[in-house]
């Protein structure tokens, strides 16, 4: 009995097909990387970048008002990182600290051609946080 043509007839030209199959999911693994990473790097940035600005809030001179100094670094950093232009940004005062929320959410191409999108939601509130707000 010849075990190459008897039992394992239907395994012949599988490592091509297997091959393409691999090729195939690396791309497509690499279409959704290269789209996604992008805007979840520019998320954590921006979210960083909502963190120093509570804490250039408290650290504002007489003359400047806590709250203009936290929505201006929070536009320039939303400009800085392409968030959408419709996302919303609020600056809050609370009792001794100013607090910084932001939300939006972004459409990611995860498959080619459109065929699935991945919707990037953002929503943070940074607040000074630990010996900032000791007394």
């Amino acid at each position: 009995m010849n075990r190459s043509t008897s039992y394992f007839h239907s395994e012949r030209g599988s490592a091509g097909a297997k091959f393409l199959a691999l090729l195939v999911f690396i791309v497509l693994l690499a279409h959704a990387g290269y789209n996604y990473v992008p805007i979840a790097y520019n998320g954590a940035s921006f979210r960083q970048e909502m963190d120093t600005a509570v804490v250039k809030g408290l650290a504002a001179s007489g003359q400047m008002k806590p709250v203009d100094v936290v929505a201006a670094h929070m536009k320039k950093a939303a400009f800085d990182y392409s968030i959408p232009p419709d996302a919303l940004l609020e600056v809050k005062p609370g009792q001794g600290y100013i607090a910084a929320h932001a939300s939006y959410r972004q459409p990611v191409n995860i498959l080619p051609f459109g065929i699935y999108k991945y919707n990037y939601d953002f929503n943070y509130t940074a607040v000074p946080t630990g010996y900032l707000l000791k007394e």
